[in-house]
């Protein structure tokens, strides 16, 4: 007797037990489900997000114009440096590698925009652009003054010693003719000089180039602008219209911020001038204590102008 009255008092403890293990099982599903279903709708969002930085990936890929300005257009808050993830490269890199200049352009004015961007293998867009031959992007690269020329990638190689190995010598000598430093390289160092990796490669076009611009870089980058079509008179175009400018003849309007890189643009021109012209080019803008920017549309204006009033008289 006094056993089945243990048992029996026991037993209401036993089934209370089993209540509370089926309602802790049951909270712990729910949380789970619960859980499941954030999950579910983060990756989703996630999901959405990243796929307008996909298309944007794509189409600068394949050199759509419209649809780069019409996704960067709709969506203000794109990442527009995000990396595919098998490539590690942003649209950016890709639009340099494949030469779709246009594009190039349109990413470089995106105020977000990282131009010195660096994929896993570190390559950056000047690097990837130098490397492929794309001369109108890196002309465009060049013409950019956060673009830093001297990075390397993993393997320590130069934008410089990619462009001589590959033979692209209208690259090195727009990079010459731009007036931004060159840097020729460590003598006989596989990672940055690029006379040896001409040599290497047997491209006598840019052994020749290289060896011209490192006996004389003054002389080299203005017969090398001469080639290109800076011819005497667009020169003396040029040195009349900053002097106008300079001494506040001229005001220049421009509807784009002034940038660095517009300024640095000026100057590259100017490095192609004479030496005696550069001289008092520097002499009248440092006198003038004025800021010297020369937008695109300006010097379109300005080179009119030269024709029908500075060049006459220069010439006389």
């Amino acid at each position: 007797m006094s056993d089945n009255s243990n048992s029996n008092k026991q037993q209401p403890a036993t089934v209370s037990c089993g209540s509370s293990s089926r309602s802790s099982s049951g909270s712990s599903n729910h949380s789970r489900e619960t859980m499941s279903v954030f999950f579910f709708l983060f990756c989703f969002l996630l999901c959405f997000v990243m796929e307008m930085e996909r298309k944007l990936y794509r189409a600068a890929g394949a050199g759509l114009v419209q649809q780069v300005e019409t996704i960067l257009g709709n969506n203000p808050n794109i990442d527009v440096n995000w990396m595919d993830g098998w490539s590690t490269w942003c649209a950016l890199h890709l639009a340099c590698s494949k030469g779709h200049d246009p594009v190039v352009a349109i990413l470089l004015a995106h105020p977000a925009i990282n131009v010195n961007a660096k994929g896993k293998f570190g390559w950056t867009p000047f690097l990837r652009a130098c490397h492929c031959g794309q001369t109108k992007c890196v002309r465009l690269l060049l013409q950019d003054a956060r673009v830093n020329i001297d990075e390397r990638n993993r393997d320590g190689f130069t934008a410089l010693r990619e462009a001589a190995s590959g033979g692209h010598v209208e690259v090195i000598k727009w990079w010459i003719a731009s007036g931004r430093t060159m840097y020729l390289g460590e003598s006989n160092d596989w990672e940055t000089d690029a006379l040896y990796a001409a040599r290497r490669e047997r491209k006598p076009e840019v052994i020749t180039l290289l060896q011209r611009f490192r006996e004389n870089p003054g002389v080299t980058r203005y017969a090398v602008g001469l080639e290109l079509g800076f011819s005497e008179e667009m020169a003396a175009e040029v040195f009349a219209l900053v002097v106008f400018v300079s001494d506040g003849l001229l005001e220049i309007r421009q509807t784009v911020t002034a940038t660095a890189a517009s300024a640095t643009r000026l100057f590259s021109i100017a490095a192609q001038l004479p030496l005696e012209l550069q001289m008092v080019l520097c002499f009248r803008v440092v006198g003038s204590a004025k800021e010297v920017i020369l937008g695109k549309d300006s010097e379109v204006a300005f080179r009119e102008l030269a024709r029908s009033i500075c060049l006459p008289l220069m010439i006389s």
